[in-house]
């Protein structure tokens, strides 16, 4: 990633533009990966990486090929805005959330204090990118980030050049001793850890928080959480002691104003949940996700957290999910037509059902990611369910008691 980037501008623009993987494969480097590597080792020697610690990385690695085509052969699901915050904040994540809010109270403290961001954001952050760093995920669904940082470097036609320095930047990191070819193991595109850092990421904003003389996205949450700490305060320029923003009611004017909370308040804005606006002097704007549903005013740090991932959708989701783990209760004003969040029981109980009808959940724990999701939209399509999205709903779960 290039400085003053997002984390994942690049990241996406990337997955954007893949092409088939036939395609793709027709656009490689001319030259075989072997011969490809060899050249590479002079680009590796310039950002000085030893020819040890590229033999020992490089030597004899296998690119990961299916990177290229993965993004077609994953399902995909267009959720309603309703469905993206109902299966982010979910039951589980809020049950999860405030255990670790306890088991982590000294070190989210600590950060609070040293970076003022606010420990609820981070937990949710982390709940959304790791699922609060379980074991699980890492195992099922993490690669090692070299052959496919390699195969990405080698071959993906439109971003090479940032593939080759996220390679450079991960080689850097071995260089350096934060990490071992073995351990970094991450997404398709190389984010790996608590919080899910790209190599660039992890050179440039990663802290050794925990002092063991490495910093490190695995094992203890430290380096992780005050490193994403410290992202959102150095490149999502946040704000120590104000909130992410409020949902409120009473919008009636042009929507691309920013007003001071107190404006706001003069001019019928309140809060859905009639308690004061806690900066009344700090600005904020409008943002109204869908017409007809919640409206919310969303003050800079709201953007701090978008920094993180360029998606509305996601600094949502993450922000309402911090709400909910610090105490305070599900949105005010419901979205037209939709449903309220499945209760964790009720979402064990749809994918044990699932589970027993034949169609594979990927596991019958409350948790809904893609294979709960591919499950659901098979079985919609079998029964004839419209419209065959995969939300993992009430809907689906009445039908599924049914029998039918």
């Amino acid at each position: 990633m290039l400085t003053g980037l997002n984390r994942r501008t690049w990241l996406l623009g990337a997955a954007a533009s893949c092409l088939p993987a036939n395609d793709l494969l027709a656009q490689q480097s001319s030259a075989p990966f072997a011969q490809w590597v060899e050249t590479f080792r002079a680009k590796a020697r310039a950002k000085g990486i030893s020819d040890q610690t590229f033999d020992r990385v490089m030597k004899g690695l296998k690119p990961d090929t299916s990177v290229y085509a993965l993004q077609a052969a994953q399902p995909e699901f267009r959720e309603q805005v309703w469905q993206y915050l109902n299966r982010r904040v979910s039951d589980w994540r809020m049950i999860a959330g405030k255990e670790k809010a306890k088991e982590h109270a000294a070190l989210l403290a600590r950060i609070e204090k040293d970076y003022g961001v606010d420990r609820y954001l981070l937990l949710a952050l982390w709940g959304m990118e790791s699922a609060y760093g379980d074991p699980q995920v890492q195992a099922n669904h993490m690669r090692p980030v070299f052959p496919s940082l390699a195969a990405l470097a080698w071959g993906e036609p439109r971003r090479r050049a940032y593939w080759e320095q996220e390679l450079l930047n991960a080689l850097t990191v071995v260089e350096k001793g934060w990490s071992t070819p073995a351990e970094m193991r991450g997404s398709w595109a190389g984010a790996m850890g608590h919080t899910q850092w790209m190599p660039e990421v992890w050179l440039n904003v990663g802290l050794d928080y925990d002092r063991d003389g490495r910093v490190s996205p695995f094992g203890k949450p430290d380096d992780a959480l005050a490193s994403s700490a410290q992202f959102l305060v150095s490149r999502g320029k946040y704000r120590r002691g104000e909130h992410w923003g409020y949902e409120v009611s009473g919008i009636t004017v042009p929507f691309n104003a920013e007003r001071t909370y107190a404006a706001w308040q003069a001019a019928g804005v309140k809060r859905a949940n009639s308690q004061p606006y806690l900066q009344p002097k700090a600005k904020a704007r409008v943002f109204v996700p869908v017409p007809g549903g919640p409206s919310f005013l969303l003050g800079p740090n709201f953007y701090s957290v978008r920094s993180y991932n360029p998606s509305m959708n996601y600094a949502l989701a993450i922000s309402h999910l911090s709400d909910r783990l610090r105490g305070e209760g599900p949105l005010m004003k419901e979205f037209q037509n939709s449903e309220r969040t499945p209760t964790l029981t009720e979402l064990t109980e749809l994918q044990g059902r699932l589970t027993k009808a034949g169609f594979d959940t990927g596991g019958i724990d409350g948790r809904v990611g893609n294979d709960t999701m591919k499950a659901v939209r098979d079985y919609q399509l079998k029964v004839g369910l419209e419209p065959a999205d995969g939300y993992a709903g009430l809907k689906v779960l009445a039908r599924l008691r049914q029998g039918g």
